[in-house]
């Protein structure tokens, strides 16, 4: 909601810069989408190996 209020204040102040953000945000959203897939992939891969190294911590626990 933030964004669209700057948006509509960015379109009264210049509206040909508020239409340029308006076509060129898809474009850069397409751009980073491939860094978002990554950053989430290392981000699940050291979840994955976090719980992996813990896990013999946490029987133990259980366990005593």
């Amino acid at each position: 909601m933030l964004t669209f209020v700057l948006w509509c204040l960015l379109l009264v102040v210049c509206w040909p810069l508020a239409l340029l953000v308006l076509f060129l945000y898809p474009l850069v959203w397409l751009v980073l989408l491939p860094f978002r897939l990554v950053g989430l992939t290392f981000a699940v891969l050291f979840d994955t190996l976090d719980a992996i190294l813990s896990l013999p911590a946490r029987l133990a626990r259980r366990i005593a």
